[in-house]
């Protein structure tokens, strides 16, 4: 990646208070390009989103200028630094007139409740929880007795990742809202992809946010806490609002380099437009519940037919990648079926070593040979790729705590001609129980683009390739060997 383009991403985050008056979105476009408008009616702009640090800033400048609107929709958002500080940027644009929604999934949300009922006491802001039976408003005994009674409801959550702004640009990719997926953990990072639209697609994304929105199974934090709501008051939001600016303000949280580049903010402006690349972009997406569920954890969905369509479609190559890699019912089968048919397939992803799941892992583990004898090549991504300096710029000042890498980013290339970039990982959780999102288009150019960038995580020194005589398990401790070997003995491939 060029140093100009990562500067131009880093430039676009913006001191808080700074964009009162800031320029919106869709006058920014107007003044910068001058036939984007005409093309944002018929086609879409790609800009795919390699390193963490481009892909939050890139989240900044466009909360900060958002006008009118921003929806977001996340499976993880975390009480951490970053989650904090996204929080305050939706609050700012909230305080200036923009309206805000956030639909973040119950699984795995960590915000406390009085939290959530406080930003959405604003009157610009509303917060909806996705499913709430596990963690939202959900006592221990009631948690319990969903997962006995409603297993299948309990296993189905909102995978999807969008953020909207304007209606105009859009963001989704892999990345959910914490540390880890924008390379601010000091501890352990995600290698990850997102892709930023401008254009017709976004309304599409937007189509699909309100079906979610309205939907029976998205419900607002004030009717899961209606005795607790009555007692936010106007004192107690102005409190948590001032609390988060003052975060936010706080110098030690933003590290030098990027306010240096702020200075620099607007040389750098015009680049993103003139290096976007201008496709028919589908966006891909699920209906809220996934399925019927007459299936019970079977069923498919719409995302999953799609992407299998893509698949079957390929005449010489496919090449994946996939943090987690449980092949569903009947998906050896048809990688084995293309094989035969003269279709390369490569697949990257994560290894022992560097993966945040080992219920996940002991899935892959069980099938490993399975996927070799059916002629798929493996590559297992080590936990110190020797590009970790080139995935992080930020990392000889965190090399001291000896962070460990792992993938999860969500993408595909066949043909060297069709890509996806989303949220569907390759195991049965998302093709038949989690809602997905993702980008798919036709680009020779976007192609070259995650090709090389995935071949590049495969190279010797990033990647182990496996065969069936060599797999690099043995360069983790025993302990945890012995806890993927436990989990492969589990009945649990259905929800991996």
């Amino acid at each position: 990646m060029s140093r100009l383009r990562l500067y131009f991403f880093v430039s676009l985050l913006m001191s808080p208070g700074t964009c009162l008056h800031a320029q919106s979105i869709s006058n920014w476009i107007d003044q910068n390009c001058a036939d984007c408008g005409a093309r944002m009616a018929v086609q879409t702009g790609v800009y795919v989103l390699e390193k963490g640090e481009e892909a939050l800033i890139g989240r900044a400048w466009l909360a900060q200028h958002a006008a009118k609107s921003i929806d977001v929709q996340y499976f993880i958002w975390s009480t951490d630094n970053i989650g904090i500080l996204a929080a305050e940027q939706l609050l700012s644009a909230a305080e200036r007139g923009v309206i805000v929604r956030v639909l973040v999934d119950d699984f795995l949300i960590d915000a406390e409740d009085k939290t959530l009922l406080l930003l959405s006491a604003h009157p610009n802001v509303q917060i909806r929880i996705y499913n709430p039976n596990v963690s939202v408003g959900v006592g221990f005994w009631q948690r319990l007795k969903n997962a006995v009674t409603e297993f299948r409801a309990v296993n189905q959550r909102m995978h999807d990742k969008t953020a909207i702004f304007d209606d105009i640009a859009g963001i989704t990719g892999g990345r959910n809202m914490a540390d880890e997926y924008f390379d601010y953990d000091h501890e352990y990072n995600f290698r990850d992809r997102d892709v930023l639209l401008l254009g017709r697609a976004v309304m599409d994304m937007r189509k699909n946010f309100q079906e979610f929105w309205d939907s029976e199974l998205s419900v607002p934090v004030e009717k899961i806490f209606d005795d607790e709501s009555a007692l936010v008051s106007p004192a107690d939001m102005r409190r948590r609002s001032a609390l988060l600016h003052s975060y936010a303000a706080d110098p030690t949280n933003f590290e030098p380099q990027v306010r240096h580049a702020i200075d620099r903010a607007s040389d750098y402006f015009p680049e993103l437009l003139q290096t976007m690349s201008w496709e028919d972009v589908v966006f891909l997406s699920d209906v809220p519940g996934k399925n019927s569920g007459e299936f019970g954890l079977g069923g498919g969905g719409e995302s999953t037919n799609q992407l299998i369509k893509a698949v079957k479609s390929a005449r010489e190559s496919i090449l994946i990648q996939s943090p987690y890699l449980i092949m569903p019912e009947g998906g050896i089968e048809l990688f084995e079926e293309l094989v035969n048919r003269g279709v390369r397939i490569r697949i990257s992803t994560n290894s022992l070593a560097s993966t945040d799941n080992i219920q996940a892992f002991s899935g892959y583990q069980g099938q490993r040979k399975d996927l070799l004898r059916a002629g798929v090549e493996l590559y297992e991504f080590m936990d110190e790729p020797s590009i970790r300096t080139e995935l992080i710029d930020r990392y000889p000042r965190i090399a001291e705590n000896d962070p460990v890498f792992a993938l999860h980013a969500k993408s595909m290339v066949i043909d060297d001609e069709k890509v996806f970039i989303g949220t569907f990982n390759l195991d049965p959780r998302s093709a038949n129980l989690n809602t997905e999102v993702g980008m798919f288009v036709e680009s020779r150019g976007l192609a070259q683009q995650v090709s090389d960038s995935i071949e590049r995580d495969m190279m010797p020194g990033n990647s182990w390739q496996t065969t069936m005589d060599f797999n690099p398990d043995f360069v983790v401790s025993r302990g945890k060997r012995f806890k993927s070997w436990f989990n492969r003995m589990l009945p649990i491939e259905p929800v991996l």
